[in-house]
C-alpha cells in the first residue's frame, strides 16, 4: 500500500500530524504541494507570502527526501483543478491512501470535500488530520452545546480539556541536515523556526506580558509567519512556553488560543470568512468610505505619526506590531468611520503572515463587529497610545525619517509650523469628533433590526 501525503499548511517534518500517520502506516509514501497562484490572488494574499511559503516549499524537498520522500509539486490556477490532479497522481504513484492537515475557511473546506469525493471514485481512502489547531473546530462547546462566542471561557474550556494527546509533539520521522534559506529579513526553513522559537523563549518571553506592547522593542516573537505556514506547529510553540514560568509565557499561549479560537470562529460562522460581519446588525453602519483619506492611510500618510509609522512598518516589512494593528485598524474604522472589510483586504494584500481567520478576527474585534469585540464607544487614540507605548518616539523615528530630528512629546503630534518646515501633512481628521461621530453611527446601526 502507498501513501500520499497532500503539505498545504504544515511545511514541516517534525509534528506533522499527516506526515507522520503515513510514515507510520505506509512503507511507501510520496508527498505533493499543489501551487495555485491565482486562488492565492482571489483570496488577496500577498505577495510576500506567496513567496514565503514557495521557500518553505523548496527547503523542504531536501527534507523529505532524506527519508525516502518525493515531493511532487502541482501547479495550476485555482482549486478547481485539485480533484483531478491529485487523481492523475494517485493513479501514476499506485496510492491507496492520501493523507493532509484541515484547513478551514470556506473554500478549502470545499476543496478538501471535493478532493475526497474524486478520489474515492478510484478507490483511494482519505484521512483528514487536525493539525494546525489543538482541537478540531467545533468540539470546544459551552456547558449547554452551543459554540463559544466569546474568548476567555473558550480559553478556559480549552485549558482544561487539553489531554497529552492535543499537546505531544511527534517527532520527526527521520533525520535530516537543514538547507539553509538567505533572506535576510524573514528566512524560510524548520530550522530556522526552531531557532527563532528557542530565542524566544530563552530571551524575551518572561518579559513578553511587560513588553509585548512597546514596539520600539524587539519584545515580540515574529513568529507569526512561521506558524501561518506550518512550519511551526502549535504544539511545539505550545511545548516551548510551558518550560518558562512566569506571567510572561501565560501572556504568550493566550495569544496561541486567540489564534485558535477565530479558527472555530471560522467554522461555526463560515459568514466571516465571506466577507460578512459575525454581529450582522452592524451591517447598517453608515460607514463614510471616503476613498482620499483610505488612501492616505494606506500611504502612511494621515498625519497621526504612529498610524503612519505602523502603516510604513506592514509595506517595508511584510509585517505590523500587532498593538498597532489595532491601532490602525481603529483609525481606520472609528475615526475615519470606513468599512473595516477594505482595511482587511489591505493588510492581507501586504503580511507576509496573513491568514483569514486571525486577519478577520483581528479586524472585526477593532471595528465591533465580530466576536468579544471591543464596545464601539471604546476607541484608542493614538496620539495617547503613541505617548504610552512609544514614549521616546523610537519606534516612529525608525519608520518616519521626516521626523527623525523632533525630541520629547512633539514627536506623537508635530505642531503645524513644525509639520510644514519638515513636509509633513496635517492630520486629516480631528480624533475627538471623528470619535464621536463613530460612536453615533454605531448606536444608530444599533438602532436598526438585525439583516
Amino acid at each position: 500500500m502507498s501513501a500520499l501525503v497532500w503539505l498545504r499548511g504544515d511545511l514541516r517534518i517534525t509534528d506533522n500530524r499527516a506526515l507522520h500517520a503515513a510514515a507510520t502506516a505506509h512503507q511507501s509514501v510520496a508527498a505533493v504541494f499543489h501551487d495555485t497562484p491565482g486562488q492565492w490572488r482571489r483570496h488577496g494574499d500577498a505577495p510576500a507570502k506567496i513567496d514565503f511559503i514557495r521557500r518553505n516549499v523548496a527547503l523542504l524537498q531536501p527534507a523529505l527526501a532524506a527519508g525516502g520522500v518525493t515531493l511532487h509539486v502541482l501547479r495550476s490556477d485555482t482549486y478547481a483543478q485539485a480533484p483531478d490532479q491529485l487523481a492523475a497522481l494517485a493513479t501514476t504513484l499506485g496510492t491507496t491512501d492520501l493523507y493532509f492537515s484541515a484547513q478551514h475557511p470556506v473554500n478549502e473546506r470545499r476543496r478538501d470535500a471535493a478532493v475526497a469525493r474524486r478520489l474515492a471514485m478510484q478507490g483511494v481512502q482519505t484521512h483528514c488530520l487536525t493539525d494546525a489547531t489543538f482541537f478540531k473546530p467545533g468540539t470546544i462547546r459551552t456547558q449547554t452545546g452551543g459554540r463559544y462566542k466569546v474568548f476567555s471561557p473558550f480559553k478556559r474550556r480549552l485549558l482544561s480539556t487539553l489531554t497529552a494527546a492535543h499537546t505531544e509533539v511527534l517527532p520527526a520521522p527521520w533525520t535530516w541536515t537543514p538547507t539553509a534559506d538567505d533572506d535576510g529579513l524573514w528566512p524560510a526553513g524548520e530550522a530556522e523556526a526552531q531557532r527563532r522559537l528557542a530565542a524566544f523563549a530563552a530571551q524575551r518571553m518572561a518579559g513578553y506580558d511587560t513588553d509585548r506592547d512597546l514596539p520600539a522593542l524587539d519584545a515580540t516573537s515574529r513568529l507569526s509567519p512561521y506558524i501561518m505556514a506550518g512550519v511551526l506547529s502549535p504544539r511545539q510553540c505550545l511545548a516551548a512556553a510551558r518550560r518558562v514560568p512566569g506571567v510572561g509565557s501565560e501572556v504568550w499561549i493566550s495569544e496561541l488560543i486567540w489564534r485558535e479560537f477565530y479558527q472555530h470562529v471560522v467554522v461555526g460562522w463560515p459568514r466571516v470568512s465571506r466577507g460578512q460581519a459575525f454581529r450582522l446588525q452592524t451591517e447598517s453602519v453608515a460607514w463614510r468610505n471616503n476613498t482620499a483619506e483610505f488612501e492616505a492611510w494606506c500611504q502612511g500618510r494621515t498625519g497621526i505619526p504612529l498610524v503612519d509609522a505602523a502603516m510604513r512598518q506592514l509595506v517595508t516589512e511584510g509585517w505590523m506590531h500587532n498593538r498597532l494593528r489595532m491601532v490602525t485598524a481603529q483609525f481606520l474604522t472609528k475615526n475615519l468611520l470606513i468599512d473595516w472589510r477594505w482595511g482587511e483586504r489591505f493588510f492581507m494584500k501586504h503580511l507576509i503572515d496573513g491568514e483569514l481567520a486571525a486577519n478577520n478576527g483581528g479586524w472585526q474585534w477593532s471595528a465591533s463587529t465580530g466576536t468579544d469585540a471591543a464596545p464601539y464607544f471604546r476607541v484608542f487614540n493614538p496620539v495617547s497610545q503613541s505617548r504610552r507605548f512609544d514614549q521616546k518616539g523610537t519606534f516612529i523615528r525608525k519608520h518616519l525619517p521626516e521626523l527623525s530630528s523632533l525630541q520629547g512629546r512633539e514627536i506623537h503630534d508635530p505642531a503645524p509650523l513644525t509639520r510644514a518646515a519638515l513636509g509633513y501633512p496635517a492630520a486629516i481628521v480631528e480624533l475627538k469628533s471623528s470619535r464621536q461621530r463613530a460612536i453615533d453611527a454605531f448606536k444608530a446601526a444599533a438602532a436598526q433590526p438585525a439583516t
